[in-house]
């Protein structure tokens, strides 16, 4: 059975940080693209890529989150992060994590993550 259980999330001031985990099981994590994305009501509950990590760990990030976030796999723990620095208001929303691979496409139930301004 294929599990992705998202945690981390919380309530954080604007500037503030959080780290978000991801741990898999059920699956060869490692060969796998893994993704962090995100719905928010505010943008028209739209779920939306945020960052990429590939088997090779190279990595891509949705312009608005470059520099502030960074996404990095563990393979040894079957788990991805997601390091978010510099929060603002707007990244206010459900962050979910997903497991690609060939015909292969899972999603975890996601952690709500609230910045105040």
């Amino acid at each position: 059975q294929v599990q992705l259980v998202e945690s981390g999330g919380g309530l954080v001031q604007a500037g503030g940080s959080l780290r978000l985990s991801c741990a898999a099981s059920g699956i060869v994590f490692s060969i796998g693209v893994m993704g962090w994305y995100r719905q928010s009501p505010g943008k028209g509950n739209q779920r939306e890529w945020v960052a990429g990590i590939g088997s090779g760990g190279s990595t891509n990030y949705l312009d608005s989150v470059k520099g502030r976030f960074t996404i990095s796999r563990d393979n040894a723990k079957n788990t991805v992060y997601l390091q978010m620095n510099s929060l603002e208001p707007e990244d206010t929303a459900v962050y979910y994590c997903n497991y690609k691979r060939l015909a292969m496409d899972y999603w975890g139930k996601g952690t709500l993550v609230t910045v105040s301004s």
